[in-house]
């Protein structure tokens, strides 16, 4: 279980009453919030994506007309704001759902802004009595942010009678209805799956208000994130590692279980390590081109090409 905290901003439900206002400017209003800085950082790490940026620009835009709202007293009932992240796994949805806890931080909807992420092994007991003490828990640890549920279907167990899951949801149910003005639930995991376990589950699927799915990276993308990672690093490819990572990558995407920006990061790690292997061999002096310079020979001698080649000979 992992969690990320920030500070700040009032609760809008928790704030006292002001008497409301006749007008508001819409644009003093977006830059007091101070959420574009968070849009923009979002732009900064994630390269594409553009339906799901897109998408968190509009739930951002709804959730500060529902503020001015609020403050005009037009606004009777707290908003939905749990919501559901489909895609395959290194696509993002982690990093959106960091970005969409400062966005509801920021706008007044949370009172922390902080992220709780955490997978069926922090909910569920082995045994009876112990489901209900973890699960409470974790709510409570979340309380005042956001709750990522990464693969949330394996909440849910059918086949198995003895599955303590079942227990576990319905806590969930009835924190994310009678706590819904401060906490904000994102189930994430597989599109297909995620389907299944909603049409087995129509009072979570209920809850939920918004579904957002994240596409896979193409190759293009891929290459740009690589790009990005190397450069943080204080890397980069020469010519010929730059053509033999584009292979790698076409590859790759077609072997099984790829992860899209974490298969990416998986590899940068590994040919860094045969770079470091390949220079200590080299017992000579290093320079500062040496120790930032990929070759192709780093990245050829990866697997995937021999998978390739034995799959074609097949």
């Amino acid at each position: 279980m992992t969690q990320a905290s920030q500070q700040q901003p009032v609760n809008v439900a928790a704030a006292a009453p002001e008497p409301p206002v006749s007008s508001i400017d819409l644009r003093k209003e977006f830059e007091a919030v101070a959420i574009a800085p968070v849009l923009e950082q979002l732009d900064r790490e994630l390269i594409g994506l553009v339906p799901v940026k897109t998408r968190i620009r509009e739930i951002a835009s709804l959730l500060l007309v529902e503020r001015i709202r609020q403050k005009m007293a037009l606004a009777t009932t707290f908003p939905t704001l749990h919501m559901s992240f489909t895609g395959n796994p290194g696509t993002g949805k982690t990093t959106v759902a960091l970005r969409m806890a400062q966005i509801l931080h920021r706008l007044g909807y949370v009172r922390k802004g902080h992220l709780v992420a955490v997978t069926r092994d922090d909910l569920v007991g082995q045994y009876i009595g112990h489901t209900a003490p973890k699960t409470k828990e974790v709510l409570k640890k979340a309380m005042g942010g956001v709750l990522f549920i990464d693969e949330a279907y394996y909440l849910y167990r059918p086949e198995n009678e003895r599955d303590y899951g079942q227990e576990a949801i319905e806590i969930l149910l009835q924190v994310m209805e009678n706590h819904r003005d401060d906490l904000v639930v994102i189930l994430a995991g597989y599109k297909d799956r995620m389907d299944t376990f909603f049409s087995s589950n129509p009072g979570m699927a209920s809850r939920i208000a918004h579904h957002i799915d994240f596409p896979d990276y193409d190759e293009a993308e891929l290459m740009q994130i690589a790009r990005l990672m190397l450069d943080k690093l204080n890397y980069r490819f020469d010519a010929e590692a730059e053509a033999a990572f584009t292979r790698y990558v076409q590859l790759r995407r077609a072997q099984p279980h790829f992860a899209n920006g974490r298969s990416i990061r998986n590899a940068l790690d590994r040919i860094r390590l045969r770079q470091a292997t390949r220079l200590f061999a080299s017992n000579t002096a290093l320079g500062r081109d040496e120790l930032v310079t990929l070759r192709a020979e780093d990245i050829l001698s990866s697997r995937v090409f021999s998978q390739s080649k034995e799959g074609a000979a097949a």
